[in-house]
């Protein structure tokens, strides 16, 4: 098994902040895709709609201003079944935020498209959360012909 890690360093944004952008549909629609709908509560599953395709997500675990995961229930055959984490904790000025899209079975060319695209929305993430914009789909950086 493979797994995508990034990690951000958002200044002037506590744990908190970042949680709400990971645990309501509002948040994720300001970082992630616009295009987002569902239960963000934990069995609920989240919807979260792109032009090449739709993915779902469970939510399998919140702990506030901590830890947030994920299993993909629906989206791309590469995805099913493999887990998005993020974990949250102050440091100094900087709220971090760890990134895992846990249990690639191979590192096949999507995964370094999708790597690259967590990247992106990363970035989204955290100027979401230092200026209050980010930059979901359909709006986010292109990168390639998958998008």
């Amino acid at each position: 098994m493979v797994d995508i890690l990034h990690q951000v360093g958002v200044e002037n944004a506590t744990p908190d902040d970042a949680y709400r952008a990971l645990t309501t549909i509002d948040g994720l629609s300001g970082w992630w895709t616009e295009n987002t709908s569902g239960d963000p509560s934990v069995d609920g599953v989240i919807h979260f709609h792109f032009e090449p395709g739709d993915i779902d997500m469970k939510v399998v675990e919140l702990s506030p201003a901590s830890r947030v995961r994920w299993e993909v229930v629906d989206g791309p055959a590469e995805w099913i079944g493999t887990h998005v984490d993020f974990s949250l904790e102050r440091d100094g000025e900087y709220t971090l935020v760890r990134f895992i899209h846990e249990g690639w079975a191979e590192p096949v060319p999507f995964m370094h498209h999708c790597s690259t695209k967590w990247g992106v929305f990363m970035l989204s993430l955290k100027s979401l959360l230092e200026t209050g914009k980010g930059a979901p789909a359909p709006r986010d950086q292109k990168i390639d012909a998958w998008n």
